[in-house]
């Protein structure tokens, strides 16, 4: 496995790409969001270990031009103290998973392992299974196990905090949800966080399953409590 360590300090850049190789990875470096993507762009890696902070472009500069791009392998994001605009913003660019600084190294692998392991879940022949999650919105098809979802002319892409909310959504179908719930149950953040960030990833929801996203009527708006889904 393979995996790209995007962190301009040194000192833990090379900590981190020595406790990966002892792991039996095969670790690579990045000190720059720039760095990062010439990296990307010419070699295949498992999963991206993606610092916010960094010297020209920002782990979500980098995060937003890879998922752009549809280059969708995992990345972890690093965020200064867990600061839930961190998080937020991480999500938003595409990331799958955060951790605050400081960390515990164990947890920092484990999160690794459990995304290149949901990332090979995806990438099997789930579809064949009988347990494959899959769910008809309005013309569209959901395959949540894959994070895809599929319309007559095209198939597209989803990150997996964009396939949490969805399958949050359908599993409380036709009752509001509130943006705190959305906040704690599927980003688990319990900081007091402006839960209007959520209403950026439901405004890229409704590209994904309105007709017409303007006038929605699959996710709709409760007015003083959050969002509810109807699907049809």
């Amino acid at each position: 496995m393979r995996v790209l360590i995007v962190e301009d300090e040194r000192s833990l850049a090379e900590g981190l790409r020595f406790n990966f190789d002892a792991e039996g990875f095969d670790a690579d470096v990045a000190p720059s969001g720039e760095t990062g993507l010439e990296k990307l762009l010419s070699t295949k890696y498992d999963a991206i270990v993606l610092d916010v902070m960094l010297p020209g472009k920002s782990g979500f500069d980098v995060a937003r031009e890879l998922r752009d791009n549809g280059n969708y392998t995992p990345i972890l994001m690093l965020t200064a103290l867990g600061r839930p605009e961190d998080v937020l913003l991480g999500f938003e660019a595409g990331a799958d998973d955060y951790l605050p600084k400081p960390f515990d190294l164990s947890i920092l692998l484990a999160r690794v392992n459990g995304l290149i392991r949901r990332n090979s879940w995806s990438k099997s022949s789930v579809a064949t299974t009988p347990t494959t999650r899959k769910f008809d919105i309005n013309g569209r098809t959901i395959d949540l196990d894959n994070l895809e979802l599929k319309t007559a002319s095209e198939t597209i892409r989803l990150t997996l905090m964009e396939t949490k909310l969805l399958e949050y959504l359908i599993q409380n179908e036709g009752k509001p949800v509130s943006r705190r719930s959305i906040l704690e149950d599927v980003w688990g953040l319990q900081h007091d966080t402006d839960t209007r960030a959520i209403d950026n990833f439901i405004v890229r929801l409704r590209r994904f399953v309105e007709d017409s996203p303007n006038d929605p009527k699959i996710v709709e708006t409760v007015r003083g409590v959050g969002y509810r889904l109807n699907r049809k």
